[in-house]
């Protein structure tokens, strides 16, 4: 392609360029990452790309991270990164590179506007204009999962109270800087009263300081069915990690299109723009994907930059591009569209919309605006106090409940007496019913007896007795009051 600065921004090109790290990614990665940066130097973005290799190829030399040390310093030195959807092999031994970059960079916050653009795109829900704000980098997405007996795998939910206050305050500053009037927070703790409930509370917390906020808290079910049936009655909304994915993808697709999304992940220390979507192999190398979802994702990313009137010029000839109808396969409807394009045609027709405004679709406002919420570390409470209260020692067992009972009962001289026996997290002794289905993993759960001193050390001995009888133990968690409250929960039925 020819390229053609706009006119109406050559007098902007004497600004310094910033750096920015680019990886043009797998499948349909090239070809969309090709016709972004074409409508980003028409537009006149100042940028000065650093191109790094991520993804497949990367993985496929043997790093199981698919990034190399040398992409590493390339982000760590710009701080900015641009990518195109990437491909996972198959097969176990491969950690996510997206979880990867967003941990280990501590980009904590995933930003997924989700607009509709009726009619040019088809909708139900016209008037749908939202944001989900999802936290990025702790709970069951912090990956730490093992198998622990023949039948049973374990992956762990890690929720922290700086994790929860840094994006509960980021969504709360979010919505004040963007205008917008209702914040709802998302989680499951009508079941997972620790974790999810930590994070419910922090945002009764934290909301309390933002009284210019409407703000509601919803259980995540009955928040998705409302996402996916009305969701104008949504604004911002803030939730945990998994749920802030599979939402996200669900408020993509209602306001029209997967394919149109692209999300922002901002930290202390950088940020990363991608589109929502995957690599589609299927598709690859044959000019015909949709470059809107990297696209947006780099609007976001111009605004970031400090570079708003070059995005709101980018956004609004796309805006325009699909007010002409001209489409792209995913979008082409009969009726509608005028012209259908493939990946290099509907870039062209952006570049040659750039200076125009959309008249049916709400024009972009991104000039100017300072949309950066100011980032701090996050606030480190003085400790509670903090008191040793039992031990749950998980074990591996074949056979009865009773008999379990039995042996590691026999175990458990001294201060500690067994209280509890669940399965699968219900319990199954005492006074278990026979209809509850048992697994092969167990959770033993000692605790002390009135009035017995009782410390870490002496649950520790008690693991090793057990294992020194015969008895697989394969996990134990520490039973801790803090400030005088219990920090862990009851088993269900108990």
């Amino acid at each position: 392609m020819n390229m053609i600065v706009h006119p109406a921004v050559e007098s902007s090109l004497i600004a310094a360029p910033v750096p920015v790290t680019i990886a043009h990614g797998d499948g349909i990665g090239p070809e969309i990452m090709a016709a972004c940066l074409d409508i980003l130097t028409a537009a006149g973005a100042r940028l000065a790309p650093e191109t790094v290799e991520i993804g497949e190829a990367v993985y496929r030399r043997g790093i199981t991270a698919g990034i190399e040390p040398s992409a590493w310093e390339s982000l760590r030195r710009t701080r900015v990164f641009l990518k195109a959807p990437i491909t996972t092999p198959q097969g176990g031994g491969f950690k996510s590179l997206n979880v990867t970059v967003r941990k280990t960079l501590g980009l904590f916050a995933n930003v997924r506007p989700c607009t509709a653009f009726a009619p040019m795109v088809a909708t139900r829900h016209p008037a749908m204009d939202l944001v989900i704000i999802r936290e990025n980098e702790e709970d069951l997405y912090a990956g730490i999962e093992h198998r622990q007996t023949d039948e049973v795998y374990q992956c762990l939910k890690l929720v922290s109270r700086p994790g929860c206050e840094r994006i509960i305050r980021y969504a709360f500053d979010y919505a004040r800087a963007h205008g917008r009037r209702k914040v709802t927070c998302m989680t499951k703790d009508n079941i997972m009263k620790l974790t999810d409930g930590l994070f419910h509370r922090v945002f009764d917390e934290i909301g309390a300081e933002y009284p210019d906020l409407e703000q509601e808290h919803m259980i995540i079910d009955i928040g998705a069915a409302r996402l996916a049936d009305s969701p104008e009655r949504f604004d911002v909304i803030v939730t945990l990690n998994l749920y802030g994915d599979i939402i996200s993808d669900i408020a993509a697709e209602v306001a029209g299109s997967v394919g149109l999304g692209g999300s922002a992940n901002i930290g202390l220390q950088g940020a990363m723009f991608e589109a929502i979507h995957g690599s589609a192999p299927d598709i690859a190398g044959r000019d015909i994907a949709n470059p809107s979802g990297l696209l947006q994702a780099a609007v976001q990313m111009l605004v970031h930059i400090g570079q708003g009137t070059v995005a709101e010029r980018i956004q609004n000839a796309w805006l325009t591009t699909l007010e002409d109808g001209i489409h792209t396969a995913d979008l082409y409807r009969d009726g509608l569209s005028h012209r259908r394009v493939g990946t290099r045609g509907f870039a062209e027709a952006v570049i040659d919309r750039l200076g125009r405004t959309p008249t049916r679709l709400t024009p972009a406002r991104l000039a100017g605006q300072a949309p950066r919420v100011i980032l701090e570390q996050p606030h480190r409470r003085e400790p509670a106090d903090k008191k040793f209260a039992g031990i749950d020692i998980f074990v591996e067992h074949r056979g009865t409940v009773d008999a379990l009972a039995a042996e590691v009962q026999a175990m458990a001289a001294g201060p500690l007496t067994l209280t509890l026996i669940t399965n699968r997290g219900v319990k199954v002794w005492p006074e278990g019913l026979p209809e509850t289905f048992c697994t092969d993993h167990w959770r033993c759960r000692f605790q002390p007896r009135p009035e017995q001193p009782v410390d870490s050390a002496t649950a520790i001995a008690l693991a090793g007795r057990l294992a020194q009888a015969g008895i697989e133990v394969i996990k134990t968690e520490h039973l801790y009051l803090f400030d005088g409250k219990p920090g862990f929960s009851l088993g269900q039925g108990q």
